[in-house]
C-alpha cells in the first residue's frame, strides 16, 4: 500500500500516517547555551515551591503563573484541542455546562529558536508525502500561528522545553472563546477584563491536558445580571494528543447515515480535485482477530464506555443506563460482544484521579437549564474519523418535553399519560428511549428522517405488531410516539426502540472487512453490503431537511401515509380537547399546565399540516448509485398531491371550531380564541404558498404534463374553497380572517417580487388570483367592499 494522506504542514511530522514515519524535518537540537539568553536554569524557573502534575505534558504552578514543560518528541506532534463552556451563563446560548464553544481544532507545538509556536493545522488538503504536488499543496495551506511564547527554561537533561502559558488561557483568543462574533455583538461586549481573567487550574493526564480558566467581559447587553457589566465564563480546554497508530477508515456512502470527514484528496487519480468522506466511528478492534474472521462474536480491545454523571437524580440513573446497553445487541451484527456499556463513575476513595474532564473517560452530563432537549456530540480524529470521546449534554428540562409529546400524542389511548406528572416507570422508559437515541448520535449516526415511512399505518394499529418492531425501525428518526392508535385499537406499542435500520448501520459501520487501511477495497465490499438491502424500506436512509422536499423524510411523523396518519391523529386531538381540563387538574394549582398542553395540542395540529402539506410538490428521493437501477428522485403522483390538498381545505380552511372550546378559553385567555385557528390557517397558507414548492410543481408539469398536480389546479382547489363565501352577508369572523389571511400572504409575494426585481411563476399566479378575487366580490357588505378596494389597491 502506498503511503497516505496526511495534512498539510509547515513542518511535515506524521507526513505517512498509515505506513511508516516520514522523518521529521527541523529535528529540535539540544539547545546551546548562551549567556545574554532569556533562557534560565531549570531550577530558577521551576523552584521548589511550584505544584507539578504529570501527564501527556508536565504542567507546573508558581502561585498565578503556570508553566508547560513539553518533551522535545511532542513538538510537531498533532494534538486536538476541543473547546467546552464549563462555567455556563443563562441565555448565553443554546447549551450548559459542557457544550463545545468551537469546532475542534488540531494544533501543534513548533520550536523557532527561542520561541514555541502554536499552530493550527487544518486537514482539508491532503496528498501523499512521497508525491511532488504535496509540497504544492503545503505552500497553499499554510498554517496560522495562535499564539508564540519564550522558552524560559530546559529540562536537566534538554529533552523537555519549559514556557509560560498564561498568555494563552487570559487573553482573548478566538480560537478558544465562548461566544461567536454574533453574541459578542448581540451583547455589546467591549472588550476582555484582564483583571477578572484568570486560569483556575491545569491537570494533566496520560492522553491530554485539561485547562480551567475564567474569562471575563465587560458589555453593555449581557444576557443575565446585567447590572454588574460584566460577563464571566468559564471554559475548559482540552488538549489531546492524536493516535500514533490512526485507525481503519471508511468511505461515507449516501445511502447509510453516518456523521463524516471530509478531505481533498489532491494526491487522487481523479481528474480533479477528489473531495472524499470517511465516517466517523469508535476504534472497535477485535481482541481475537482470527476469532472474529471467522464469524465468532468477540469482545473489542476496548469497549465504549459511558459514565452517568454523579449529579443526575438516582432514579432516572437506571433508565439512561439502559439507553446505553440497548445497543449491545446492534454491535453483535458487527461481530462484537459486550461492546458498550454504562457504569456509574468511581468514587473518590475508589480513584481520586478519576474527572469527567478526563478525554479517556466518555460521560453523560446532566445540566441544570430550563432547556428541553439532550445532545449527543463526539470528538473525532479529522483524519480517519475515529470518535475518540463524547460527552452526552442531558438537560434536565427534557422530561417537560418528554411529558407534552407523550400526552398529546398518546393520552386518548394510554390512560398512563392523563396526568401532568408521570409515574416514574412511565417517564424512566422516556428517558430510555432519549437516551438511546442520543448514544447513536455519538457512536456516528445522523436523524435518519426516512425511517418510519416503512411501516404502514395500519401496522401501527397493531397490537402484535408494534410490540415486536415498535413504531418506527430506527431510534434515529424523529418519531416520537404512537399518534395513530385509536381506542379501539387495544395494547399497541406506543415508543420506538433499537429497529431494523440500527442494527443494519452498526453493521455497516462497525464490521471490519479487512485488518489493514485500503479505503477503496473496504468500499468494494460495503457496496455489496448496501445493494443487498436495497429495496427493503426497513433499511432505507432519509437525510434530515431543512426545508422539506422529500415527505417521505419527515421530522415527527409516523407511517407510510402522512395524509391517513394524520387524519387519525387529528381524531385523537379532537379527543383530548374536552378532556384537557380534566387531565390537567392540579389542585391549588392555577391553569398553566391546562394552558401549555393547549398550545401543544395546537402545536401537534400544525405538524399534521407540515407533513401533509409537503406532499404537494414533494420529491422523494431514494439514494442510489450507478450501479442500482432506478431513479433517485421521483414526484409525488398527482393524486396524492391532490387528497394532501383536500386535508388542508376540509380540516384547516374549513375553520376547525373544535379548538374554540370556551370552557378551556376562558381559563387560559382573555381575548385569544381565535389567535390559534388564525396561525394554524397561516401556517397551512406558507406551507402551500412558498416559492420554492411552485418551482417543483412547475418542473413536473414540464415533464410530466397532465399527470402532474398542476400549480394552476392548485390555486383553483384553493380559490374554490377561500372565494365561497366573500360575498355571504352571513360570512363568519374566522373566515373574513381567512380571506384576509390570503390577501396578505399574495401581497407578500408581490413585495418579494419588486424587491428582488424578479418576475416568477409564484407572482404571476398571485396577480392572477387577486383579479379573480377582485372580479368575484360585489359591492355589498363592509367585508367586501373592504376587501375590494385594497386588492385594487395592489393591482395598480
Amino acid at each position: 500500500m502506498s503511503s497516505l494522506f496526511v495534512l498539510i504542514q509547515s513542518v511535515p511530522a506524521n507526513a505517512q500516517l498509515f505506513k511508516k514515519k516520514a522523518k521529521k524535518e527541523n529535528k529540535s537540537p539540544t539547545p546551546k547555551k548562551k549567556k545574554d539568553s532569556k533562557i534560565k536554569p531549570y531550577k530558577d524557573v521551576i523552584t521548589k515551591s511550584a505544584k507539578t502534575d504529570s501527564g501527556l505534558i508536565i504542567t507546573h504552578q508558581l502561585d498565578a503563573d503556570h508553566y508547560f514543560e513539553i518533551p522535545m518528541d511532542l513538538l510537531e506532534e498533532e494534538m486536538l484541542i476541543v473547546s467546552r463552556i464549563s462555567g455556563f451563563v443563562k441565555n448565553l446560548n443554546f447549551g450548559g455546562a459542557g457544550i463545545k464553544s468551537r469546532p475542534q481544532q488540531v494544533i501543534r507545538w513548533q520550536r523557532k529558536n527561542n520561541k514555541i509556536l502554536l499552530r493550527s493545522v487544518s486537514y482539508n488538503s491532503v496528498a501523499d508525502f512521497d508525491e511532488p504536488i504535496y509540497q504544492s499543496v503545503k505552500n497553499n495551506n499554510f498554517e496560522p500561528v495562535i499564539e508564540v511564547f519564550d522558552i524560559a527554561a530546559f529540562n536537566k537533561d534538554s529533552t523537555a522545553i519549559v514556557f509560560k502559558v498564561n498568555s494563552l488561557f487570559e487573553s482573548d483568543v478566538t480560537m478558544l472563546g465562548p461566544m461567536s462574533s454574533n453574541q459578542r455583538k448581540n451583547f455589546g461586549i467591549k472588550n476582555l477584563a484582564k483583571n477578572k481573567t484568570f486560569i483556575n487550574n491545569i491537570k494533566s493526564y496520560p492522553k491530554n491536558v485539561e485547562v480551567r480558566h475564567v474569562l471575563t467581559y465587560n458589555g453593555s447587553k449581557l444576557p443575565d445580571n446585567q447590572v454588574t457589566g460584566t460577563l464571566s465564563i468559564e471554559m475548559n480546554q482540552s488538549i489531546i494528543l492524536l493516535p500514533k497508530d490512526p485507525w481503519i477508515r471508511r468511505k461515507y456512502d449516501d445511502r447509510v447515515g453516518y456523521f463524516s470527514v471530509s478531505q481533498t484528496d489532491y494526491s487522487s487519480d481523479a481528474q480533479k480535485a477528489d473531495r472524499k468522506r470517511y465516517i466517523t466511528r469508535w476504534r472497535l478492534e477485535p481482541s481475537d482477530w482470527d476469532a472474529y474472521e471467522r464469524g465468532e462474536l468477540v469482545e473489542p480491545v476496548k469497549p465504549i464506555v459511558y459514565y452517568v454523571d454523579p449529579a443526575t437524580p438516582e432514579r432516572w440513573k437506571p433508565y439512561i443506563k439502559q439507553g446505553v446497553n440497548d445497543w449491545q445487541k446492534a454491535f453483535e451484527k458487527a461481530g462484537f460482544k459486550n461492546a458498550i456499556y454504562a457504569l456509574d463513575p468511581p468514587t473518590p476513595e475508589e480513584d481520586p484521579e478519576w474527572s469527567p474532564e478526563d478525554v479517556r473517560y466518555s460521560v453523560i452530563r446532566y445540566v441544570t437549564t430550563d432547556i428541553q432537549n439532550a445532545m449527543g456530540p463526539h470528538v473525532h480524529d479529522p483524519r480517519t474519523g475515529e470518535i475518540l470521546e463524547s460527552d452526552i449534554i442531558w438537560y434536565h428540562n427534557i422530561m417537560n418535553l418528554l411529558r407534552n409529546w407523550f400526552f398529546i400524542q398518546t393520552s386518548v389511548v394510554n390512560p398512563e399519560a392523563r396526568k401532568v406528572k408521570f409515574r416514574d416507570e412511565v417517564m424512566g422508559e422516556l428517558i430510555r428511549f432519549v437516551s438511546a437515541h442520543e448514544v447513536g448520535h455519538t457512536l456516528g449516526l445522523p436523524h435518519n428522517m426516512g425511517a418510519s415511512v416503512a411501516y404502514p399505518v395500519d401496522s401501527l394499529r397493531s397490537e402484535t405488531f408494534t410490540k415486536r418492531m415498535g413504531t418506527a425501525p430506527s431510534i434515529m428518526d424523529y418519531a416520537r410516539f404512537n399518534y395513530v392508535a385509536q381506542p379501539e385499537d387495544g395494547d399497541v406499542g406506543l415508543l420506538p426502540g433499537i429497529g431494523p435500520y440500527d442494527d443494519w448501520s452498526i453493521e455497516y459501520g462497525y464490521k471490519l472487512s479487512s485488518r489493514e487501511d485500503d479505503p477503496d477495497g473496504d468500499a468494494a465490499v460495503t457496496n455489496d453490503w448496501i445493494k443487498e438491502k436495497a429495496g427493503n424500506p426497513l433499511f432505507r436512509y432519509g437525510r434530515q431537511q431543512r426545508n422539506v422536499i422529500d415527505p417521505t423524510a419527515q421530522t415527527e411523523d409516523i407511517g407510510n401515509d402522512a395524509i391517513e396518519a394524520s387524519t387519525l391523529g387529528l381524531k385523537n386531538l379532537k379527543r383530548i380537547v374536552p378532556n384537557l381540563i380534566e387531565w390537567s387538574y392540579e389542585e391549588g394549582q392555577n391553569y398553566n399546565q391546562l394552558k401549555e398542553l393547549y398550545g401543544q395540542v395546537t402545536g401537534q395540529f400544525r405538524r399534521y399540516i407540515g407533513h401533509v402539506g409537503n406532499n404537494i410538490g414533494g420529491v422523494v428521493a431514494m439514494y442510489k448509485t450507478a450501479d442500482q437501477e432506478e431513479a433517485v428522485y421521483s414526484h409525488v403522483p398527482k393524486a396524492k398531491q391532490k387528497q394532501a390538498m383536500n386535508f388542508i381545505i376540509s380540516n384547516v380552511f374549513e375553520t376547525p371550531m373544535w379548538l374554540v372550546d370556551q370552557d378551556i378559553l376562558n381559563r387560559i385567555t382573555d381575548d385569544e380564541a381565535l389567535d390559534p385557528i388564525n396561525r394554524l390557517q397561516n401556517s397551512a397558507l406558507r406551507t402551500l404558498l412558498r416559492s420554492d414548492r411552485i418551482d417543483r410543481m412547475i418542473e413536473n408539469e414540464l415533464v410530466n404534463k397532465n399527470a402532474a398536480y398542476k400549480v394552476s389546479e392548485m390555486f383553483e382547489d384553493l380559490e374554490a374553497n377561500l372565494f365561497k363565501d366573500v360575498n355571504d352577508p352571513n360570512v363568519t369572523i374566522p373566515r373574513k380572517n381567512l380571506h384576509r389571511l390570503y390577501v396578505n400572504m399574495l401581497e407578500k409575494i408581490l413585495e418579494d417580487g419588486e424587491k428582488s426585481n424578479a418576475h416568477s411563476e409564484l407572482t404571476s399566479y398571485a396577480y392572477a388570483s387577486l383579479t379573480k378575487l377582485h372580479s368575484k366580490l360585489n359591492n355589498i357588505g363592509v367585508h367586501s367592499l373592504a376587501m375590494k378596494a385594497r386588492i385594487k389597491k395592489l393591482l395598480e
